[in-house]
């Protein structure tokens, strides 16, 4: 399922909002309604949690079906909230604290900004259960606001070369392709919030974007 709602206004979903296949964070004030549009699309029940004392949970969070990785500033109590879920959370101990800008995984892989330290691709890679990569996207360290990622497929920056789609392939173990979201935006994971049962894009998005979108992350082959 896919559907174009926008947060208070702002079609920018990918940064509030953080999925994976178990659960969605999302700010503290969202409303019933909007947990309600969230729970349907992503078939998932919704956590609402700041994250260090921020609503930008989608920035400052990411994770998979194992586990969830959040910054290191995040506090005792909002890692309890999500523990509470059954999944592990863990804090990266790295300079660099927008974990869901930084850091894009699924169930198979996790693709992460090239300057992140060693210490805290061990901390992903044991959190989440994955093999962990160092690489840019179309130029651009902020891997996990560039593309977005599930079990079913990857949406990448329209700017990805071949190679990369076919290294993210190799990483990720789904099938990768470019798209945009919001009428020509190229941060895809900025305004996108997938996993494999939905997708949530913003209102702007147009009707050729939401069909490369729905393609990319494998959910045109249900409608065959």
């Amino acid at each position: 399922m896919i559907r174009r709602v926008n947060l208070a206004g702002n079609p920018n979903l990918g940064v509030s909002l953080a999925a994976t296949d178990k659960v969605a964070l999302a700010p503290p004030n969202l409303g019933e309604k909007m947990v309600q549009v969230v729970e349907e699309c992503l078939e998932v029940p919704v956590i609402k949690t700041p994250i260090s004392g921020s609503s930008l949970a989608g920035a400052l969070a990411v994770g998979n079906s194992r586990g969830i990785l959040v910054s290191k500033y995040a506090f005792d109590k909002e890692i309890k909230t999500i523990t509470e879920s059954g999944l592990k959370v863990e804090r990266i101990p790295d300079r660099l604290t927008a974990v869901g800008n930084i850091i894009l995984a699924n169930d198979h892989g996790a693709l992460v900004n090239p300057l992140l330290s060693e210490e805290a691709m061990e901390v992903v890679s044991e959190t989440l259960d994955v093999d962990v990569v160092r690489s840019s996207i179309a130029n651009f360290k902020i891997t996990g606001s560039v593309a977005v990622a599930t079990n079913k497929g990857v949406l990448v920056h329209p700017s990805s070369t071949p190679k990369e789609l076919e290294f993210m392939e190799k990483t990720m173990k789904v099938p990768a392709d470019i798209g945009t979201v919001n009428q020509g935006t190229k941060l895809v994971g900025a305004g996108t919030v997938a996993n494999s049962n939905g997708v949530l894009v913003g209102e702007n998005t147009t009707g050729p974007e939401m069909a490369r979108i729905e393609e990319s992350l494998g959910f045109l082959e249900e409608l065959l």
